[in-house]
């Protein structure tokens, strides 16, 4: 894996990287091989440097999903990067792929969500439960297949909320294509959710970044083929 690690931009400060899907950004208890440990062995082998290399995780993407990543190769633009994304300032899109048509091209979704630690499950609850927490994203549809019925949407989020566009989208019956946990569209398939493009303001140099990567057209992505 950490020969074929697409490097997007690479500074002094930060890494970008397009984490594939499939691979955690850190360790788990699985034990398997994750983004943090895999660009730390790079940096480690290109500046020889004995024993460790720093590097912060200053924002996460779900196992199954994947994307951009930016990392942080300083203390001082991890705090930084940080304080971009408790700001919101930090922006994340996504590529999906829904089930069904969706009723307009585009909107807004804002539900609250709850998060179940037992079984790493969310779900939409009422704005009254103690526990819940605000979900808000974007949407525009790209794309209505007829022959899958089958919709490419770009998603927008405005907050990071555990597993939020798959469980907003799935509560109103547009599961994403692929979801072993929501959905009712391809089981046993890759999940079809891509962070496609991160914009965020580099730590030091205050310069404007943005970074776009696409999935492969394979696989569950197949019903991109013509595009």
């Amino acid at each position: 894996m950490k020969q074929n690690l697409k490097i997007l931009y690479e500074d002094n400060h930060i890494i970008v990287v397009e984490k594939p899907a499939n691979i955690p950004s850190q360790g788990d208890k699985t034990g398997d091989e994750d983004m943090l440990s895999i660009i730390k062995k790079y940096l480690i082998k290109k500046y020889n440097k004995p024993g460790d290399a720093y590097l912060g995780l200053v924002h996460r993407l779900d196992r199954p999903t994947g994307g951009v990543m930016v990392f942080a190769k300083t203390s001082k633009a991890a705090s930084r990067l940080s304080e971009e994304i408790r700001n919101k300032k930090f922006e994340k899109e996504y590529i999906c792929i829904v089930d069904g048509k969706m009723e307009n091209n585009q909107g807004i979704f804002e539900d609250y969500l709850v998060k179940n630690e037992k079984n790493n499950l969310s779900k939409v609850t009422d704005s009254k439960n103690k526990n819940a927490k605000k979900a808000k994203l974007e949407y525009e549809v790209l794309k209505y297949n007829k022959e899958t019925n089958l919709s490419l949407v770009k998603v927008k989020l405005h907050t990071g909320r555990h597993h939020q566009i798959r469980v907003q989208f799935a509560s109103r019956n547009h599961s994403l294509y692929g979801d072993q946990k929501y959905g009712i569209r391809g089981k046993g398939k890759q999940l079809c959710l891509w962070a496609y493009r991160l914009s965020f303001t580099h730590p030091t140099t205050k310069e404007k970044l943005a970074f776009e990567t696409y999935p492969e057209k394979e696989g569950s992505w197949i019903i991109l083929k013509n595009e």
